[in-house]
């Protein structure tokens, strides 16, 4: 069976069960012929038991759904609609009839009127952008319910190109930032004869704030740019397309190994960074205030308390998975042309950088409010 059919009090509930495919696209097709949508107010279809659909199957649904819009018939699904049918819509859509309205122009000069129209374009792209995270979210806990799903060797290559690529820059970053704020604070402290400060400010600002921030900056530049560029370019190449032709969920394939797999790199990345710049700090206080290697360590150990290195490490995830989720968002949002593609992976590197800071802000204030 292709379908099943109960009627309600309301209409009709349509389930769709098993693979709707194009080798079984004529029975399909007989079966929903045979639909009898007569004297039906309501249809609500379920895909929930839907195995595998390619755009075969989702073109008989259309046809179904064309039939039930002729005979004046209520259509809802439960759930989220197929992606085949999106794609369909766009396909069949005259889409050089969707260009910029005639009073474009006129929204230019009436201030009042680009601020308001600004206003609802920012809420229709928050609200696809709470989608896309609901879309990620379900995928990852289907993952998790079925484990082959997850796709391990794709995550193992995103942890190599975002982790194990990036360590070089990193840690040159973490280690000359630390420098510059060792020389900076002994700059102004040994005056005040307060040198031994100095490993306070260093071993503090780089475990609980700069380590894991600069990281993510660099990370969110490095690898958000990247994510955006691959997802982009096979917009524009019609793979994703081709993906969702086929009956597979480009969120499970292309979206969810990016995220975990810079969700496990950049805790790796922080720490390194952190090892980094301590170890930059320490240098710097040997041949620049003459301080011995153990004097340096054993302040270390006296400035930071026992919850200083987690504090810093607990943000990495966090800051991961924004950075992740914004450049695969902007990605997928590519079409049309090359323009587009390189205005989208500047907007996903501006958001990821713009998210990560805040994030950060968010944690400081929550941490001082648990008084760590």
């Amino acid at each position: 069976m292709s379908l099943e059919l109960r009627r309600t009090d309301e209409g009709l509930e349509l389930e769709l069960t098993g693979e709707w495919v194009a080798q079984r696209v004529a029975a399909i097709e007989s079966a929903v012929a045979a639909l009898d949508l007569a004297a039906a107010r309501k249809l609500s279809i379920s895909t929930q038991r839907l195995t595998a659909l390619d755009l075969s199957g989702a073109w008989a649904l259309r046809q179904l759904l064309q039939r039930a819009h002729a005979a004046d018939v209520a259509v809802s699904f439960r759930g989220t609609p197929p992606d085949q049918l999106r794609l369909l819509d766009e396909i069949l859509t005259d889409t050089g009839a969707a260009g910029a309205p005639a009073s474009s122009g006129a929204h230019a000069r009436q201030p009042l009127t680009a601020i308001g129209r600004n206003a609802v374009l920012a809420g229709r792209d928050l609200l696809r952008g709470l989608a896309f995270v609901g879309h990620a979210s379900t995928t990852l806990l289907g993952g998790l319910v079925r484990p082959r799903r997850l796709r391990p060797i794709s995550i193992a290559r995103h942890v190599y190109d975002t982790g194990i690529t990036a360590v070089p820059i990193v840690a040159l970053i973490a280690f000359l930032i630390s420098v510059i704020i060792a020389y900076m604070s002994a700059k102004q402290l040994r005056g005040l004869g307060a040198d031994i400060y100095v490993v306070d400010l260093v071993a503090i600002g780089v475990l609980r704030e700069l380590g894991v921030l600069l990281t993510s900056i660099i990370v969110a530049g490095r690898s958000g740019s990247s994510f955006a560029a691959e997802l982009g370019s096979m917009r524009l190449n019609e793979e994703v397309d081709a993906l969702v032709a086929t009956g597979v969920d480009p969120f499970e394939v292309l979206v969810l190994p990016r995220v975990l797999g810079l969700t496990i790199a950049l805790p790796l990345l922080t720490i390194i960074a952190d090892l980094t710049g301590l170890t930059g700090g320490a240098l710097l206080c040997r041949y620049l205030l003459d301080m011995p290697l153990t004097q340096y360590a054993s302040r270390v150990n006296e400035a930071i308390s026992s919850t200083t290195f987690w504090v810093g490490l607990v943000k990495a995830p966090v800051f991961a998975v924004l950075i992740a989720l914004a450049g695969c968002y902007r990605g997928m949002q590519v079409r049309g042309s090359a323009r587009e593609l390189g205005r989208l992976v500047t907007v996903a590197v501006v958001q990821a950088i713009f998210w990560v800071i805040l994030a950060d802000a968010l944690f400081a204030v929550l941490f001082m409010e648990m008084d760590i």
